[in-house]
């Protein structure tokens, strides 16, 4: 084929003419999808015939000479005979040069072992010399030191004799025989470095050769092992190090294999073979990689997070620890019962005129000392349904609860709440009877009134102390303090001062000019001022320490309330304060709680299904919400009024918290009840200038309030007005169908006898057969003989039509009502 030929025909394929190929298309297939189809040329394969009548060569068995038939054409029988010879000859060649093969690599196996064992043996002299160096090497160093000290010893008062005569040449100084042996010790391991490259000797590391940079042992071992290795022939498997994993809950790919010490694609290697299809930045559960821990042939220990709680140490003190200390005395009763007026005139204070309506709001911690010297610890918890949590833990932190009943108007629901919760924590009561100067008082019913509750007082043969007290007029309070010395004396309460402090909180706020603040009252050991300690989710260091009185202390031991400053933020009313060695530990045990409390709250918010996701979306489509934000002076407050709101509402309506907190009104509420369009509720606080005037310029209701009466009851008629208005049925009458009729242009007719009440044109009708409901609709005609009239009397026929309904019988009946609607509201 020509050059020319070429040219013309530029898609024709290249190949042999003839009738021995033939064209034929292939497709071929690349990466990422793509394909070609090539020509290419198929070979027809040359079939030769044997001519009939021809010679065959016999077989290797029948003799030189062969099957003539089985012969390929043109071969003669020599020519047969010299090829089953090769054949022959090749077979033996190949037996001998496997035997051969087999030999030598049996020679090469007893020269690697020869070869290893003489190695071990070079690296275990070579041990022993460098071991036999290093102790010489030791031995001399002993001796320069020694000479070094007798030298500076004789120096010392030919140094003198030189500075009495300076005029005196002194001769040059020779270096000492030591130095010059150690440096030409040093140049000679230099000189010889590259023939003992690899091997670290101990004049090496005390010349300090290469610039002060030497190869560490581990990297020198890891050299020779890999010398040993290639001179084996082949890789010698390093010995496995099984190492203690720890493994938490949760834990990264990556770091699970940083841990193991293993390659991280080995281990996302083992994650797929277990059909886990993840990368080294995801994360796995323990169970998960518990099992891939063990693949690898290390061992689990699990941890938890939790463990960083380990350092709050359980320490059980030993009776020579403990001393005496006071008791803690919870005063529990009913609203206007008159609880803080007794422990005013116990401690003779008039706290409660500083209280809105006479109510405390907030528990209150005070210390009296009686008139015997014992000290006793108040704390006054407020008699308000709304603050029964706190109530709860007033009772949790107590010794004694005095149980402040008003003779004149005996057990209240409250009164029987403080019951519950004395009951529960499992401490003892004393019944003070208030207000025996009152003309209605009645002890004796107030005692009996108890027996209902199980608290069987002296007076009717039980245990419980009962004092009947006035705190108007100061009558029985020193028989009280009696009481309530004597059952301390029996609970015999002791406490160990010399120990890190446990207290709990009664109370929290955000002071403006002293930031967050907590009254705690220490149960165990004694809080110093600089201890640092956490609190709940918060920490801090403690910066001051302020009594009831209102005096700064430097210390405060068991049972003593006391306001602490130096929190890094407001805690909650009722957590443990526990101190802590270092601020470390404290912030890592307060980030902790903060995380669980975060996931515990998102994972009770969270729906984790589609189905309940949907349930809960069809469900709040037929519930009205009253969102507000509610701002309180304490904490303790704002906990009560979350918690009434929680309790307003029905299936319809509901009131939704946005935010609650502690302190001042700020731009930031403001804001967040904006775009919510939530009023915002203050309890004790007032919003500050440039919250007023946002919450002015941007229509935000702002509401203020003392007194936690005021504040549910607004809430709960703005809830109301979200209520949709009740649609209430009066049944007016009953109708009989006795004849159906049909009219042109009507339909059918309904010949009815009114049987009870009246039958009113604008009234609803419902259809009854057999007394169930089959049609309820208005009537489209009410007439009396042939005029339309508005109503039928009882007893009285008419014509009845249905709008847009037909199927009506004799015997059917018709009740007729009307609707009446009715405004709604929540109690």
């Amino acid at each position: 084929m020509s050059d020319s030929d070429g040219k013309s025909d530029g898609k024709k394929t290249l190949g042999l003419r003839g009738s021995g190929s033939r064209p034929g298309n292939v497709k071929q297939s690349f990466s990422h999808g793509r394909t070609k189809n090539v020509v290419v040329e198929t070979k027809r394969k040359r079939v030769v015939v044997p001519k009939p009548g021809g010679q065959k060569p016999s077989g290797p068995g029948a003799g030189p000479v062969g099957d003539p038939s089985k012969r390929p054409a043109g071969i003669t029988d020599a020519e047969m005979e010299r090829r089953l010879k090769a054949v022959q000859a090749a077979k033996a060649r190949e037996t001998e040069e496997a035997a051969q093969r087999e030999a030598e690599e049996k020679a090469r196996a007893e020269d690697r072992e020869r070869r290893r064992a003489e190695q071990e043996e070079k690296e275990r002299e070579e041990r022993e010399r460098e071991e036999a160096l290093k102790a010489k090497a030791e031995e001399e160093a002993q001796k320069v030191a020694e000479a070094e000290a007798a030298a500076q010893a004789a120096a010392s008062p030919a140094a003198v004799e030189e500075k009495r005569t300076p005029n005196k040449s002194a001769p040059a100084q020779t270096p000492r025989k030591s130095e010059r042996d150690r440096e030409e010790t040093n140049k000679k391991n230099r000189g010889t470095d590259n023939r003992r490259s690899g091997k670290l000797t101990v004049n090496q590391a005390l010349a300090g050769g290469e610039g002060g940079r030497q190869r560490s042992m581990a990297q020198m071992k890891r050299k020779q092992e890999r010398a040993r290795q290639k001179a084996m022939g082949g890789p010698v498997e390093r010995e496995k190090v099984v190492r203690n994993v720890n493994l938490p809950e949760a834990i990264v790919v990556s770091e699970l294999a940083n841990r193991m010490a293993e390659r991280v694609g080995e281990v996302v290697k083992a994650l797929m073979n277990n059909g886990m299809m993840v990368t080294q930045n995801q994360t796995i559960d323990a169970d998960t990689a518990e099992l891939i821990i063990e693949e690898f042939g290390h061992k689990v220990v699990r941890v938890s997070d939790a463990d960083v709680e380990d350092v709050i140490k359980e320490v059980e003190d030993t009776e020579e620890e403990l001393v005496g200390r006071p008791p803690v005395i919870t005063i529990m009763g009913h609203v206007d019962h008159g609880k803080t007026s007794l422990l005013d005139a116990i401690r003779n204070a008039k706290v409660v005129a500083g209280e809105a309506g006479g109510i405390t709001q907030h528990i209150g911690a005070y210390q009296v000392k009686t008139d015997n010297g014992a000290v006793l610890s108040f704390l006054d918890t407020p008699g308000h349904a709304a603050f029964t949590s706190m109530r709860s833990r007033g009772a949790q932190v107590t010794d004694i609860v005095v149980l402040v009943v008003a003779a004149d108007d005996a057990v209240m629901p409250q009164t029987i709440e403080a019951i519950n919760h004395a009951k529960a924590a499992k401490v003892p009561m004393i019944v003070a009877i208030n207000k025996i100067d009152k003309p209605a008082a009645d002890p004796d019913k107030v005692r009996t009134d108890l027996l209902q509750h199980e608290v069987i007082v002296e007076k009717m043969s039980g245990e419980v102390q009962d004092v009947e007290v006035s705190a108007t007029t100061g009558q029985g309070l020193d028989d009280l303090l009696e009481a309530i010395a004597l059952q301390a004396e029996l609970l015999e309460l002791k406490a160990n001062p010399n120990r890190a402090a446990i207290g709990a909180v009664i109370e929290a706020q955000l002071d403006v000019g002293r930031g967050p603040v907590a009254t705690v009252l220490i149960q165990n050991g004694t809080l110093r001022q600089g201890d640092i300690f956490v609190v709940g989710e918060q920490y801090g260091k403690v910066r001051a320490l302020i009594d009831d009185q209102g005096n700064r202390v430097k210390e405060a031991g068991p049972s003593v309330p006391v306001e602490v400053l130096g929190l890094n933020g407001t805690p909650e009313a009722g957590d443990v304060l526990n101190v802590t060695e270092t601020e470390a530990q404290a912030r890592e045990i307060a980030e902790y709680r903060e995380k669980a409390a975060k996931d515990k709250r998102a994972a009770a918010g969270a729906a984790t299904t589609l189905e309940q996701l949907m349930a809960n979306a069809k469900a709040d489509e037929n519930v009205s919400e009253l969102p507000i934000l509610v701002k309180a002076d304490v904490q303790g407050s704002a906990e009560a009024i979350v918690q009434a709101m929680e309790k307003i509402g029905n299936d319809e309506v509901r009131v939704r918290v946005l935010h609650s907190g502690v302190g001042a009104i700020t731009e930031t509420d403001v804001g967040l009840a904006e775009a919510s369009g939530a009023p915002i509720m203050g309890f004790n606080v007032r919003a500050n200038a440039s919250a007023r005037n946002t919450a002015n310029q941007k229509g935000v209701e702002i509401r203020y309030y003392s007194v936690i009466y005021d504040l549910v009851d607004d809430v709960k008629k703005a809830a109301s007005g979200l209520l949709s208005n009740e649609i209430k049925e009066n049944f007016i009458g009953y109708a009989t169908i006795k004849e159906v009729f049909k009219v042109t242009g009507v339909g059918k007719v309904a010949g009815c006898l009114v049987t009870e009440g009246v039958a009113r044109r604008s009234a609803g009708v419902r259809l009854l057969r057999d007394n169930v409901v089959i049609h309820e609709g208005t009537l489209k005609t009410l007439k009396r003989f042939k005029d339309e009239v508005p109503e039928v009397q009882s007893g009285q026929e008419c014509g009845m039509a249905f709008e847009n309904y037909d199927d009506i019988r004799p015997d059917d009946v018709i009740e007729i009502f009307e609707r009446e609607e009715v405004v709604r509201t929540l109690t």
